[in-house]
Formats: C-alpha cells, sequence, structure tokens
C-alpha cells in the first residue's frame, strides 16, 4: 500500500449516521459509516510518500529525508545489511531515527531503520503492522487498525496516482541532485 499526504483515510470516531427508517441504509457496512476526510494545509505540512508493506521486516526511513530535515540519529543496536531498496548493492544498515508522522488526525511516532532508498520516503513494515494490530483487506488493499481508541481505515492510491506521485518523488530527487552538483561547481 502506498499513502501520501493527500491520501484519503476513514476514521471510525469521525463516523456520521442519520436516523433512517430504510432498512437497506441501515444495513450499510461499518466502513461506510466511517466519515472520509482529507489532509488540511498548515504552516509545516510536509507531503511525504509512504508504504505499508507486510513483506518488509523493518520500518524504514530515507537517509535523504533525515538529511533534509536535519534529524537526529542514533546507532542502530543490530546492524544488519540490505540489497533491495536500491541499485547500489550491499548497504550497512547502522542508524535508527525517531519519526513523527500523521495522516490528518491519526498522529504516530515511530523507530525506523534509516536508508537509502528510492522507492518512498517513509516503509513501515511489519514491526508496525504488529504494533498496530492491523488488518489487511486484500481485495481492496485497505489496512484497518486502531490508535488511541479510534478505528483508522488507510486507502491506497490508485495505480495512477502512485506512477504520478513516483514521477514526482523522481524529478525532485534530480532537482536535488542538479542543485548539489551545481553547489559543487561553485
Amino acid at each position: 500500500m502506498i499513502l501520501r499526504g493527500q491520501d484519503i483515510y476513514s476514521s471510525q470516531d469521525e463516523a456520521t449516521t442519520s436516523p433512517s427508517s430504510s432498512e437497506d441504509e441501515k444495513e450499510t457496512s461499518e466502513e461506510e459509516k466511517c466519515e472520509v476526510t482529507y489532509p488540511c494545509d498548515g504552516e509545516l505540512l510536509m507531503t511525504c510518500s509512504l508504504i505499508v508493506d507486510s513483506g518488509s521486516w523493518y520500518n524504514c526511513y530515507s537517509t535523504r529525508m533525515v538529511d533534509k530535515l536535519g534529524l537526529t540519529t542514533t546507532p542502530n543496536p543490530k546492524r544488519y545489511q540490505l540489497h533491495w531498496l536500491n541499485d547500489d548493492g550491499d548497504m550497512v544498515v547502522n542508524q535508527q531515527v525517531e519519526v513523527e508522522f500523521s495522516i490528518r488526525n491519526y498522529k504516530d511516532k515511530v523507530k525506523c531503520d534509516v536508508v537509502l532508498m528510492e522507492a518512498c520516503h517513509i516503509l513501515l513494515g511489519r514491526p508496525w503492522q504488529f504494533d498496530k494490530k492491523t488488518t489487511h483487506d486484500g481485495l481492496t488493499n485497505k489496512i484497518t487498525f486502531t490508535h488511541k481508541g479510534k478505528k483508522f481505515v488507510l486507502h491506497p492510491l490508485s495505480p495512477s496516482q502512485v506512477v504520478e506521485d513516483q514521477v514526482q518523488m523522481k524529478a525532485k530527487h534530480d532537482q536535488e541532485k542538479e542543485f548539489g552538483n551545481k553547489k559543487k561547481g561553485d
């Protein structure tokens, strides 16, 4: 599942139901009772690309974001090597960072391994899914979980939105590279 700041999600606590005499309307699913909401703009709003991946044994955060935001890292007590996140071969993962993020009213803090990756900024793997006791609907690709007593349903991007997101990330990355090369030339 890929999410970004403009993504849709729903929250049980924001559910709106209206009284109805129709039996059909009373039989709406729990999800339909949830209000679909969008994130709002704010002074410090930063849109990040986020992937929820049940195949990943780790929560990961991009080295580019750590550098860009000036986040403080700590040594990873269990160093390991990764290969699949980029084309540069094996890399040693030896740093961690605590990342605060939010998707509308869902605010959380996650300890992530710092890795060089191009696919996204934040990768939430099995540790996050286990901690949140997430449920994945394989048909709709929605992820449901409860956080601080509130139920959340995360909806995936459409395939065209995924392509758009990846194109924007690549353009931004290329722009940062070009800017970095110009600075080195000065």
